[in-house]
């Protein structure tokens, strides 16, 4: 069993804690009002999930922020990082403008690089940021389960990031890198465009397909454009 801090309780906050529980985790459940959190953590799992501050939640060896950064999750970081030296950071984090049509960052960086640019002897995974909240809910489309796209420089990291939801009804992918975060922060953003488009959101998703290959051997023009 780990204990997970969570700073925040609105719907992704809620959602992943829940899920954590489920899969046998403690969590403290962190909040600006701690009766709010205490009163939710009760809903949740009562003796599993603890309400607690923002303060008592970074306390946990790991620790996911669930805060927009439009509302100042970065600089509250920053204020924090001596405590959260050390821990892995789960980072779900889009950079979402208030009305979600946009970012708030530039296409030359992404949260995750900006959150580990403020953590510098934290370690950042960036997890479940291609996935919106309804998708716990209900996690089977017709397709199948969406992949979750795992991002971070620290291999490790990544890999006690996804033991965390081993029983989670999601396909984990080591998706890179650190950088990488800016590609899966711009594919949630083009789903929540064509999820809106289709009248599918908040519930979209990303599938991976592929499968083993060997070049050549099913190449059936290849004699064609031989030289």
């Amino acid at each position: 069993m780990e204990t997970v801090g969570i700073l925040g309780t609105g719907r992704m906050a809620v959602r992943i804690a829940d899920l954590l529980v489920q899969g046998g985790h403690e969590v403290w459940l962190g909040s600006r009002d701690p009766a709010r959190a205490q009163r939710i953590a009760q809903g949740l799992s009562e003796g599993r999930v603890r309400g607690v501050t923002y303060a008592q939640a970074m306390q946990a060896p790991f620790v996911l922020p669930a805060i927009f950064v439009r509302d100042g999750l970065l600089e509250l970081i920053g204020e924090h990082a001596d405590a959260l030296a050390g821990k892995i950071v789960l980072d779900i984090l889009n950079p979402f403008n208030a009305d979600y049509s946009d970012f708030v960052l530039p296409w030359t960086t992404s949260a995750g690089e900006e959150l580990a640019k403020r953590l510098p002897e934290s370690r950042v995974v960036g997890i479940f940021k291609n996935i919106f909240w309804e998708a716990f809910d209900e996690p089977r489309f017709p397709q199948g389960v969406s992949d979750v796209y795992v991002t971070g420089d620290d291999t490790q990291a990544k890999e006690a990031a996804m033991a965390l939801f081993q029983e989670a009804p999601f396909r984990f992918v080591d998706a890179g890198g650190q950088r990488n975060a800016r590609v899966v922060e711009r594919m949630t953003l083009f789903a929540a465009e064509l999820g809106s488009r289709n009248g599918y959101m908040p519930r979209v998703g990303w599938r991976f397909l592929g499968e083993p290959w060997e070049p050549g051997v099913k190449d059936r023009y290849a004699h064609l454009i031989r030289r």
